[in-house]
């Protein structure tokens, strides 16, 4: 069924698609026995669970930021089976991102671009959205700066929108790794990531699958001693085979560089600090990679756009 609705939705522009298939899961999810059943179904069986960061998750298998920017669907994404729903990435201000178009299919390869530019309501909408969810699962929230907002100023735009949202989440992921915010990825720096987490408070830090042996072992070593977890790993701006649009690519062909970075960072932060794998997941195949990198949890977003509904119910059933 969801291959002749997949055929049907790639015919419209990616985003427009996106926010058609976002209308259809809020009307759906506000029918409580539509939701009760989907969540019947999709709930993942006892033997999935996990304990990670004193937090208890239904399954190892979460929705990665980016599908759900403003808090709109947590009801929906929970009962649809992942065992943590991620909202963002959100900034302290509202913004409208960059100029459309700014997302690509690439069907053949299985992969999307993005230059979506953080796009979303700001904290105090997203913050209004979070209190008001009764949470099922674990709640991510995961937060940016404003594009107008200054290197030097970056920390406190941090944290002032961490002190909106973190109240009403469970974690808070601190983005510093899109391709597609001037400068961002120069957050990384350990100077810079010391005073972001100063502010801001324990919380995970998503980094870049585009980063030298140096520098990772840079951020591996603030990170931790500042930081709560890390997740590996945002977009790249790599391309693996021919593409002209510019912007983070995901998607299959990110699965092994992003595991790559993620048994790395394993090998540098040692066995019990809290790593999320994320990136190429489409398979039980690549949840077993990823964990066998040293993932202690995972996450999906281009595989979900691509596979469906029904994915994280499949994935928690046969990895």
């Amino acid at each position: 069924m969801y291959s002749l609705i997949r055929k049907l939705l790639f015919l419209l522009d990616a985003e427009d698609a996106h926010e058609l298939t976002v209308r259809q899961m809020i009307a759906l999810q506000n029918i409580p026995l539509v939701l009760r059943a989907i969540e019947r179904f999709c709930a993942p069986p006892a033997s999935a669970r996990r304990e990670v960061m004193g937090l208890s998750f239904p399954s190892p298998i979460g929705i990665a930021a980016g599908f759900d920017k403003n808090g709109l669907l947590m009801p929906m994404l929970a009962a649809l089976g992942f065992g943590f729903v991620e909202v963002g990435t959100v900034t302290l201000r509202p913004q409208p991102g960059n100029p459309r178009p700014r997302l690509f299919r690439y069907p053949e390869h299985k992969a999307l671009i993005n230059r979506l530019g953080f796009n979303n309501d700001g904290a105090d909408a997203v913050a209004a959205r979070l209190r008001s969810w009764q949470r099922t699962v674990p709640l991510f929230v995961n937060i940016g700066k404003n594009r107008d907002v200054p290197i030097e100023a970056a920390a406190d735009d941090y944290g002032a929108c961490a002190a909106k949202l973190a109240p009403f989440a469970d974690a808070v992921v601190v983005n510093l790794s899109s391709p597609n915010t001037p400068s961002l990825r120069e957050l990384q720096r350990p100077e810079h990531l010391e005073r972001i987490l100063t502010a801001v408070g324990p919380a995970l830090v998503k980094i870049a699958p585009d980063i030298d042996d140096t520098m990772l072992a840079e951020i591996c070593d603030v990170c931790v001693n500042r930081a709560r977890g890390m997740i590996c790993t945002n977009t790249t701006v790599a391309r693996p085979f021919p593409a002209s649009e510019g912007g983070g690519l995901s998607g299959a062909p990110l699965m092994e560089p992003s595991t790559s970075i993620l048994a790395r960072v394993r090998k540098r932060v040692g066995g019990t600090f809290p790593l999320i794998g994320v990136g190429g997941i489409f398979t039980a195949d690549d949840v077993r990679a990823k964990l066998t990198a040293g993932a202690d949890l995972v996450q999906v977003y281009t595989g979900f756009i691509y596979q469906g509904p029904l994915m994280a119910r499949r994935l928690v059933r046969t990895t």
